[in-house]
């Protein structure tokens, strides 16, 4: 994921930053307990194809 696209990029929702996981291939909204995939480079940032995340998924990335 290119370091430039990620300070570009912001949750859809809230407009907060994202975190990028890079073993899940994810990015990752902290408030919002959302994970959206990336799929061959590209984010797909739409709320329906989002994974929710437990407390504990979110509380591991602190």
């Amino acid at each position: 994921m290119d370091a430039k696209l990620l300070e570009i990029l912001v949750c859809p929702l809230c407009k907060g930053p994202l975190d990028y996981l890079k073993a899940n291939q994810e990015l990752v909204c902290k408030p919002d307990r959302l994970a959206f995939p990336i799929r061959d480079g590209i984010p797909a940032m739409l709320e329906e194809e989002a994974r929710a995340l437990s407390a504990e998924e979110v509380d591991a990335l602190r």
